[in-house]
C-alpha cells in the first residue's frame, strides 16, 4: 500500500458518528440532519426525464472527454453565467465532465504534482534543504476546508499548507499572509467561493492578486465554485475565476481551472455530475490521466446533464426555497446567538458558548439534531484552529425540518 495513506486524517463524518456513538437521544423527537450538505430539495423533473428517456445509452460506452452537445451546453453556461463572450470557452479543448466534482478536485492533483525528488508527506518538519534532495511541493488550502483538498495533497506526496480565514477577514483567505518561501514551492493552490463552511465570497480584486502571484511564481490555481449558484442577491452573483481572468487578458485562462457541479445546483448530487473547465494545455494533461482513470460519464447522465446546464428557472426557484429557510432559521434564534446570513451557500458557520465537540454532542442528545463540529473541517496552523467553537449548520432540510430545528436549538441554547 502507498505510505502516505498513513497520513490521512479519519473523515469528518467518521469522527462525527464515533463521537455520537452510545447517545439515546429523546425518543419524542424526530431525528433532524443539518450535518451533511446534501440538498433535498426535488431534483428537477427534466433531468428525471432526460436521464429516463436516454437509458438506451447504458448499452454503450461512454468517451471521458464526453459528448460534443454536453460539452457545448457546459460552455454556453459559463459564458452566460459569467459574462463572456460566447467564444471564449472552447468546448473542445477547455471542457471535460466529471463524475461530480469531489473526484475531480482529488484527481487534479494527483495528476498535477510533481514530487521528482522531494522527500515523503510526514517529513516536511525534519526536512534540511540540500543540493540532492528538492523541498517538497506544497498544496495550499483554506483552513477550515472540504477534506478532499487534503487527502489529495497528501496522496500526491505534497505537503499541505493551511491557510487560516477567520473572522477579521470576513472568513476569507489572505494571500499576503502567506510566506515568499511557501508560494515558491506552491505547485497548486485550492480556493473555494463561496466557501464550505463559511459562505464567504472571493471578490475580483482577490481573485486578481491571486492571478497575478500564479503568474509570478507559477503555481495552478483550482477554483472549487461548487456553491457559486446559491446565493442570496439575485442581482449580485458571486464572480467567478475564469471571469476575472478573461477582464485581466487572461482569456487562455493559464493556471486556471474551475471545477462546477450539479449536486448543489440543480440538487443532483445522487447524478454525480460536474465539469472542469480553464487552462487548455492542463485540461490536456488531465484528459489523458483520465483516459486511463476510468471515470467516463454515462451516457443517460450526460444527457440530463445537458438538460441541467440549460435552463436556469429551476435554479433560481431553488435560491428562493434556501432564502426562505435562512430568514425562519434566523428570526427564531437570531435573539439568542450571533448568528449571520452569509452571501451564499447553505451553511450556517455557528459559533458555540461551549466546545463545538461538546455543543454537537449535547445538542444531538437533548433535542436530536445532527450538525458538524467546526473542528471536524479545519486544522491547528500557527496555533490557531479556526474551526474549533463553531459548528457548521447545513440548511438542506425541507423549511418545517428548518423552522422546528431552529427552535430545538434556541431552546438548547437557552439551557447553556
Amino acid at each position: 500500500m502507498t505510505p502516505n495513506l498513513k497520513y490521512l486524517h479519519p473523515y469528518p463524518f467518521e469522527k462525527l458518528a464515533q463521537l455520537k456513538q452510545g447517545i439515546v437521544p429523546p425518543k419524542d423527537k424526530s431525528h433532524i440532519a443539518l450535518s451533511m450538505g446534501e440538498p433535498t430539495h426535488a431534483t428537477p423533473h427534466l433531468i428525471q426525464e432526460a436521464l429516463l428517456t436516454h437509458l438506451h445509452g447504458l448499452a454503450n460506452y461512454p468517451t471521458t472527454k464526453g459528448i460534443p452537445e454536453l460539452r457545448r451546453a457546459i460552455a454556453g453556461w459559463i459564458s452566460r453565467r459569467f459574462r463572456i463572450p460566447a467564444d471564449a470557452v472552447n468546448a473542445e479543448t477547455q471542457v471535460l465532465p466529471v463524475n461530480g466534482t469531489r473526484e475531480a478536485l482529488f484527481s487534479f492533483a494527483q495528476c498535477l504534482i510533481d514530487t521528482s525528488a522531494a522527500p515523503a508527506p510526514g517529513r516536511f518538519a525534519a526536512y534540511t534543504p540540500s543540493l540532492a534532495i528538492k523541498p517538497a511541493p506544497v498544496v495550499i488550502m483554506p483552513n477550515p476546508f472540504y477534506q478532499i483538498y487534503e487527502g489529495a495533497a497528501l496522496l500526491a506526496g505534497a505537503e499541505p499548507y493551511y491557510l487560516n480565514t477567520l473572522e477579521d477577514s470576513g472568513y476569507l483567505p489572505d494571500f499576503d499572509s502567506v510566506p515568499d518561501e511557501i508560494w515558491q514551492r506552491c505547485q497548486l493552490i485550492y480556493i473555494c467561493s463561496p466557501g464550505n463552511p463559511t459562505g464567504s465570497v472571493i471578490d475580483q480584486a482577490s481573485h486578481e492578486k491571486l492571478l497575478k502571484l500564479a503568474e509570478k511564481h507559477d503555481f495552478v490555481i483550482a477554483s472549487d465554485e461548487c456553491y457559486t449558484e446559491i446565493y442570496d442577491d439575485e442581482n449580485n452573483p458571486p464572480p467567478g475565476l475564469l471571469q476575472t481572468a478573461y477582464s485581466m487578458g487572461n482569456t487562455a485562462f493559464k493556471r486556471c481551472v474551475i471545477f462546477h457541479s450539479l449536486s448543489k445546483r440543480s440538487n443532483a448530487p445522487g447524478l454525480r455530475s460536474g465539469f472542469v473547465a480553464g487552462d487548455a494545455d492542463l485540461l490536456k494533461h488531465y484528459f489523458q490521466y483520465r483516459t486511463y482513470h476510468g471515470c467516463a460519464m454515462p451516457l443517460p447522465t450526460q444527457h440530463a446533464s445537458i438538460q441541467a446546464w440549460q435552463d436556469e428557472q429551476h435554479v433560481i426557484e431553488n435560491r428562493r426555497l434556501y432564502r426562505e429557510k435562512f430568514a425562519a432559521f434566523i428570526d427564531i434564534v437570531g435573539d439568542v446567538c450571533t448568528v449571520i446570513k452569509p452571501p451564499a451557500s447553505f451553511y450556517v458557520w455557528l459559533k458555540t458558548p461551549i466546545a463545538d465537540t461538546e455543543f454537537a454532542k449535547q445538542l444531538f442528545a437533548q433535542q436530536n439534531i445532527t450538525v458538524l463540529p467546526g473542528s471536524y473541517l479545519s486544522r491547528d496552523c500557527d496555533g490557531i484552529d479556526p474551526g474549533l467553537n463553531h459548528v457548521r449548520i447545513a440548511l438542506v432540510a425541507p423549511l418545517d425540518e428548518c423552522i422546528e430545528a431552529a427552535q430545538r436549538i434556541k431552546i438548547f441554547l437557552n439551557s447553556l
